[in-house]
């Protein structure tokens, strides 16, 4: 498998060489147009939305020349996530009762005390500093990293695309069932309401800092679902990336990613919009999507060459007997 990317990684390279050889005023032109695409998305002040993305991508492959293929096997996927995106927003309208104490029950009997209260008593001294501009990036990328994965999968291993999108889709459609199952409160939320001792919304201070004075408003206005906690997807998509990332280039080599959901499950936690137990739980279940995707993708693989073995010796034995009859 990693000699395959290898080869697609080569390919393409050598591709854009030849771009740049033989047609330098198109290749700079659309450097310009790269440029100034990822320029406004990255200095665009809102959250980075599966439909924002798709806009940026499409744009992108427009001007690659490929915007056809691009929405073929991307349309499908963008919607898919969107659809959940927009159920996510719901599902507290579906169960109105909100779980608050199982949370704060785990981590306390787990650690003696509340990790949130620990880290912030630790890092958070009243003024933002550079780890809380980190850890929310990371959390920001909540959808980039997926779909600019998918993105790198189709290009170097389109075999394996479809089994991520499924594994991606299959384990957000989970959390959207948990959801509604069990609504549950945050640690911001059950400090808002004194269920725990108070902790800061570092998130408030991040926006102020970009200018956004209102949080509270413009978080409303994206029609969140705030009790959509259990379990944490800003925690199970990161590891989902890199156990995919592991399959492209060998886990021996690139170990090391493993830093990204670490740091993310560190980050959620520190700044109050999880528990431990809801990063935990988020773990779990990217682990029982790719599992369960790998399986499902294997066995399709296995049935079609199967079929394809079959339909190839029923094909050889009826030119057989059409011969005989001859």
């Amino acid at each position: 498998m990693l000699q395959k990317v290898a080869h697609n990684i080569r390919t393409m390279w050598v591709g854009v060489l030849a771009v740049q050889r033989q047609r330098p005023l198109l290749f700079w032109l659309r450097v310009l147009v790269l440029l100034a695409a990822f320029t406004f998305f990255i200095t665009k002040r809102a959250f980075w939305t599966p439909d924002t993305l798709f806009v940026l991508l499409l744009v992108v492959f427009v001007v690659l020349g490929q915007a056809r293929v691009f929405i073929v096997r991307f349309a499908p996927f963008i919607l898919l996530l969107l659809t959940y995106d927009s159920f996510r927003g719901i599902a507290d309208d579906l169960n109105t009762y909100v779980n608050f104490w199982p949370m704060i029950s785990f981590d306390q009997n787990v650690f003696g005390v509340l990790p949130t209260e620990t880290l912030q008593n630790w890092w958070w001294h009243g003024a933002l500093q550079w780890y809380d501009f980190f850890f929310y990036l990371l959390y920001m990328l909540h959808f980039v990293a997926p779909v600019a994965l998918a993105v790198l999968i189709w290009k170097l291993l389109p075999k394996m695309y479809w089994e991520y999108v499924f594994a991606l889709v299959v384990l957000s459609f989970a959390a959207f069932i948990t959801y509604v199952v069990f609504p549950a409160a945050p640690p911001w939320m059950a400090s808002d309401l004194g269920y725990i001792d108070p902790i800061y919304r570092i998130s408030s201070d991040i926006w102020r800092a970009m200018g956004v004075q209102d949080f509270s408003a413009f978080y409303a206005n994206l029609s969140p679902n705030a009790v959509a906690a259990v379990p944490s997807l800003h925690s199970a998509y990161p590891l989902l990336f890199v156990l995919y990332l592991w399959r492209l280039f060998d886990v021996r080599k690139t170990w090391w990613l493993f830093a990204y959901p670490l740091a993310m499950w560190i980050g959620v936690v520190y700044l109050g919009e999880h528990y431990v137990v809801d990063s935990l739980l988020g773990a779990l279940y990217a682990v029982a999507a790719y599992y369960a995707a790998e399986y499902l993708f294997k066995r399709l693989q296995n049935y079609a060459a199967t079929y394809k073995k079959d339909y190839a010796q029923g094909y050889a034995a009826g030119q057989a007997a059409v011969k005989r009859r001859r």
